[in-house]
Parts: structure tokens; sequence; C-alpha cells
């Protein structure tokens, strides 16, 4: 397909609609990609047929330390692993970022002659990019992120609800200065998990105060960390933290031990995930559990559903969470640092 591309002057994706009979090519651009597919003697492949062997391929974008170490999307993979080999294929991680290009992707993908493809986490890997990798006629799944304008079949944790009872939580202890560490905004489960936080504040009246979401700080890995001093440094600082990610919430508890501050005594903290570390923090995280491997394993199972011909309708497969109470919140606010009872919610 690469060669191809290269004989008629034009991208891979183009080769790909052109070979897949998809639209998105001009007529011009077709007859020329026919032509040189017709000098080079190109012949598609059927997939995996050669081999004897289905492969599925996830997508992720390159993250700060190895995807199979992180310590929510390892449990993913090991759900998609995990039901993929049960029903007859092999996982290949194929991982975006650096120097790979789109056309570099298309390459690789069409060299493995995978069946289906997941897309995880979304991030650097886009919604064009996830359109333009349907319109090759690939079965296409997203896991744990959606494409906002457009209709993909996806398997997606309930973010926004995880994050108004995160929030919710906070507000049933008393507290009203309740602070959140976002996340970037490229990614939609955690743009989602933030509008939980507004949801819950709105519903209990209580004021937004812009200084309580500090805005992450990009290219480090320490952005819960940075935003947790910002809070800290307010003089008014919040009494309650709401974390996007449990990851978050770590660097925020080393904001808060260096500060000589105490977990809840002075501040409380709750997150979302439920992954492994957070009930071994000092003191065990309260965090929304979100079910990862079952995410894995329900993705797995909609992408062989395309592949066997037996799904058709997008649809949006929506994972529920649950809240599990731990040490980092007690109980209700101290009379130093909450609001005082006749408080309206004004900040």
């Amino acid at each position: 397909m690469a060669d191809v591309a290269r004989e008629a002057g034009v991208s891979i994706s183009a080769v790909s609609l052109v070979v897949n009979d998809r639209e998105g090519v001009s007529a011009r651009t077709r007859d020329r990609v026919l032509a040189a597919m017709q000098r080079l003697g190109y012949v598609p492949k059927g997939g995996n047929g050669s081999r004897g062997i289905r492969l599925f391929a996830l997508l992720i974008e390159q993250l700060p330390l190895p995807v199979l170490s992180d310590v929510f999307y390892a449990e993913v993979i090991h759900g998609i692993q995990e039901e993929a080999q049960r029903l007859g294929y092999a996982v290949i991680l194929q991982i975006y970022g650096g120097q790979t290009s789109e056309d570099d992707l298309l390459r690789q993908l069409a060299r493995e002659e995978i069946a289906g493809l997941l897309v995880a986490a979304g991030g650097d890997i886009s919604d064009t990019m996830i359109e333009h990798l349907a319109a090759t006629g690939l079965p296409v799944v997203l896991v744990e992120t959606v494409v906002r304008h457009d209709q993909f079949h996806c398997v997606v944790a309930d973010n926004m609800n995880a994050g108004y009872l995160a929030t919710s939580h906070l507000i049933q202890l008393g507290h009203r200065r309740i602070g959140a560490l976002s996340g970037p905004t490229k990614y939609s489960s955690l743009v989602d998990r933030l509008r939980g936080y507004y949801a819950a504040l709105g519903e209990a009246g209580i004021t937004p105060r812009p200084e309580y979401v500090p805005p992450p700080k990009s290219g480090t890995p320490k952005k819960g960390y940075l935003q947790m001093k910002q809070l800290l440094a307010l003089a008014e600082p919040p009494t309650a933290v709401f974390a996007v990610s449990d990851k978050t919430a770590f660097g925020a508890l080393e904001a808060i031990r260096e500060a000589g501050l105490r977990v809840p005594d002075d501040i409380a903290i709750v997150s979302i995930d439920n992954v492994a570390e957070s009930a071994h923090t000092e003191p065990p995280l309260t965090t929304v559990h979100v079910p990862k491997r079952e995410i894995g394993i329900l993705a797995a199972r909609r992408l062989h559903g395309l592949v066997t011909g037996g799904e058709t309708l997008p649809t949006k497969t929506v994972v529920y969470s649950t809240l599990v109470i731990r040490s980092s919140c007690g109980a209700r606010p101290s009379a130093a640092r909450a609001e005082p009872p006749q408080d309206d919610g004004a900040p």
C-alpha cells in the first residue's frame, strides 16, 4: 500500500479509501491510485488470511511511562488481552507519538493485516485521526474516549457521574470550599469527570471559584503535585479537594505532606480510578472505583462483534462506577476550616 501511495503521489490513507471502495477521494485521485495498483501488480490482502492468525491492534498515545506499567491502562489492557484470547485473537500494541506520522501508523497497521482496531484514551490521537483510521474500512472501537462530533462504537466509564459522586461525598461531609485538580482537556474522560464536579457544586448551590481549579502544567508527570501547591498558596485554601484521577491525587498528597499539613485533618481529598496503590497511601484514598479490566473485556467483545458482522449500529457502552470510602476524607471539616453554618453558598 505504501508503494502504491508513492507511485500515485498520494497519502496511504487515500490508497486505503480506494482499496476499500470508500468515499473521501476525488475521481481523479481514485483513477491515479487504480492505475498505480495495476502498474505495480498490487492485490489487496485479506485480513490475516495469509498468516492464519487473527490480530487486534491496540492503539494508544505515547505516555511518560511505559503503558504496561501505567496504573490505570495496565488493567484495561489485561482485560482486552484476556477476552481477545478467549475469542481467538492475538493483540499487538501500537504506540503513537514521537516521530510517528499518521501515514507511518497506517503503513504499520496495513503491514500487520489486523482484523480490528481498539483506540484507547485519545489524547494525541485526535478525533480527525480516528476518523481517518475508520475511513480505511477497519473496524474500530474506542476505549475510554469518544469522538464528540461523530458516532463510534465505544466503551467508557461513567466519568461524569464519577466526578459527581466524588464531589458530592465531600459536600455531604460539610465542605463548601472544594478545589479540583483537573486534567488535560485533550482527554474526554477527564473533561467529563470535571463536569461532574461542577454539576455537584451547582446542585448544592455552591458557586465555583476559578482559583480553586488551577489548570494542569503541561509537559510534566507531577501535575497534581504542582496544582496542589497552587491551592495551598491561596490566602483562603480549600478545605477539600477533588482530583480527576488517583495519579493526580498521589501528587497532591505529596504536596500536602511537604506543607506540613495532614489529610484529612487539615484538608480532605477524594479522587477517581481506585487503582491498587490507592488503598495503600497514607492515609488510604477515598476514590471512585472504575472497573478497568471489565472495560477492556467489553471493548474486545464489541470489536469481535464488528469483525464478525454481529454489530452494526454504533453504540456507547457506559460502565457504572462506585464510591469507595476510605480515610482521606475523614468526617466533617474542622470548625476552624469549615464555612460558617449560615453560609448561603457564595464564595
